[in-house]
C-alpha cells in the first residue's frame, strides 16, 4: 500500500530522479534518513524500478517515431515473438494487445529508410510474424513516462 508520504516521494522522484533525499525530506518535513529508507523500500518492492536519463531523440538523430501493429501465428500464450522484439535496440515498447493484432510496438529510427530496413530486418526475419501495419508519428504533443499519482491521495485517506 502506498501512503501519502510515499506518494509525495514518488511525485518528486518523477519530476527529477536525481533529486537528493535530503531535498525531498526538507520539502515534506521528514528526516533525510527516513526518506532514504522509504525510497529503499519503494525500490525493494519494485514500485521504483530504476532511474534513467531521458534523452531527446531528435538530439541524437532518431527523429522518426513509429508504432507498428504486429500479427503473429504463434500459439496463444506463447511469448516467443515478444522475446525477440524486446531484443531489437530500436524497439522502445512492446505491448501484447487484444484485437486482430497480437502486439503493438513503438520504435525510434533516424528516417524512413531506417524504418524500412527495420521492418525488413530484424523485424521481418522473425519467423512467427505474419504481418505488420505501421503508423508514423508526424508530431508529438506529449510523451512521458510519468504516472498519475493523484488517485493515491484517496487511497491513503481511507486507510486510517
Amino acid at each position: 500500500m502506498i501512503d501519502e508520504t510515499d506518494r509525495k516521494i514518488l511525485t518528486y522522484l518523477q519530476q527529477n530522479a536525481r533529486i537528493p533525499s535530503s531535498t525531498i525530506a526538507r520539502k515534506i518535513g521528514m528526516a533525510t534518513s527516513a526518506v532514504g529508507e522509504r525510497m529503499r523500500k519503494l525500490e525493494e518492492r519494485g514500485i521504483v524500478r530504476g532511474y534513467e536519463a531521458r534523452i531527446d531523440a531528435d538530439g541524437i538523430d532518431l527523429a522518426l517515431t513509429a508504432y507498428i501493429y504486429v500479427r503473429t501465428n504463434e500459439p496463444v500464450g506463447s511469448d516467443e515473438t515478444a522475446e525477440e522484439l524486446v531484443r531489437i535496440p530500436q524497439v522502445q515498447e512492446v505491448h501484447n494487445i487484444a484485437g486482430e493484432d497480437c502486439y503493438l510496438i513503438k520504435v525510434r529510427v533516424k528516417d524512413t529508410p531506417a524504418l524500412s530496413h527495420l521492418l525488413r530486418d530484424p523485424i521481418g526475419r522473425i519467423k512467427t510474424i505474419v504481418s505488420t501495419r505501421t503508423t508514423i508519428v508526424m508530431e508529438t504533443y506529449k510523451e512521458t513516462a510519468k504516472l498519475p499519482l493523484d488517485h493515491l491521495k484517496n487511497q491513503s485517506k481511507g486507510k486510517k
